[in-house]
């Protein structure tokens, strides 16, 4: 049987696996009698981790939010992929510093054995450098900016928020903006994404309905917070392809409307996240909704696709199409001959 310091620990190790436990459920898995159960309980709240407690038959206990942190407990799995993520998220800027503080606190109490694993993995990798776009320096998103969006995404309130235009650096491609235009905002935040040392916020604007991606670094909250909202399902559900995609839209100076003539998953599985949008239209036909820096990029682009296609829109592009047409038709009979 467990001492009684062992028991709390191990107490505190179950309520973090999962939210409720009934007291004949904790009494078995640590062999104790119910009763054993009851003080120990009392002994937590005693040490300050409010542990709650529902009455009945259906009745169990859950720890509580309460004044103190009480002591993270992880199995081998856990730790290592915490330490992992810790490591990786050094170079996500505005968090740096705080990652590096909870990974030294992390590493220090490891076992031998599970600190050479991480650090083997560590040793074992090379990263690459995460700017290679621009001299400028990343810009810096604020923890506790990144956090209270956090809890207005899990809370399910709208975000009021004032958006400053984005300012790129010569040369920067990727672009790192987005579609968003600038302006005092209210919206129902969905999803936070990381990409390219940059977070950014998917959110709806619940008046329109309109679906947008925010840079983080560009938004200054402004109180109080909105109403709570019934969230929408975004349309095909992919939260990081929407970003990548919006972001990508920016730098296209030729946008095109092409029907396809095969299913939107065939055209979805051969294309990146950021080359376009995909519409159904019939089982062996979609829209794809896509652009590039250039005609002759986009043309080589849908040549890639393997796939035969009717050029909608716009104008230049069918003409610039044709004429690669009868280009290729000569080559291939100049080949012949």
């Amino acid at each position: 049987m467990l001492e009684t310091s062992a028991r709390l620990l191990a107490l505190l190790s179950l309520f973090q696996s999962r939210p409720d436990w009934t007291g004949g459920q904790l009494a078995e898995r640590l062999g104790v009698t119910a009763r054993t159960i009851r003080n120990d309980i009392e002994r937590l709240r005693d040490l300050g981790y409010p542990v709650d407690a529902t009455r009945g038959a259906a009745g169990s206990y859950r720890l509580g939010a309460g004044t103190k942190l009480p002591p993270l407990l992880l199995d081998d799995e856990e730790a290592v992929a915490v330490a992992i993520g810790l490591r990786a998220a050094t170079g996500v800027g505005g968090i740096a510093e705080s990652s590096v503080r909870a990974l030294a606190k992390l590493e220090q109490v490891l076992p031998h054995r599970l600190r050479r694993q991480v650090l083997a993995l560590h040793e074992a990798t090379s990263r690459a450098p995460e700017n290679l776009d621009t001299d400028a320096a990343d810009p810096e998103t604020d923890a506790a900016l990144l956090t209270a969006i956090a809890s207005a995404i899990r809370d399910g309130v709208q975000l009021r928020f004032d958006y400053a235009a984005a300012v790129e650096p010569a040369g920067d491609r990727p672009p790192s903006a987005t579609a968003a235009s600038p302006g005092r905002k209210l919206v129902e935040p969905y999803r936070l994404v990381a990409w390219r040392r940059r977070w950014y916020l998917v959110a709806r604007d619940g008046d329109t309905g309109a679906w947008s991606a925010f840079r983080a670094d560009l938004m200054t909250l402004r109180t109080p917070g909105g109403p709570a909202f019934v969230p929408t399902p975004l349309p095909g559900g992919d939260y990081t392809s929407f970003v990548l995609r919006n972001v990508a839209a920016t730098g296209w100076k030729v946008h095109a409307r092409v029907t396809v003539h095969a299913s939107a998953e065939r055209v979805l599985a051969r294309i990146n996240a950021t080359v376009g949008i995909v519409e159904p239209v019939a089982a062996d036909r979609c829209v794809l909704v896509t652009g590039a820096d250039s005609l002759e990029t986009l043309a080589a682009y849908l040549g890639m696709l393997g796939l035969d296609f009717q050029v909608v829109s716009p104008p230049e592009l069918r003409t610039h199409v044709a004429a690669l047409g009868h280009r290729y038709l000569r080559a291939a009979g100049a080949a012949e001959s």
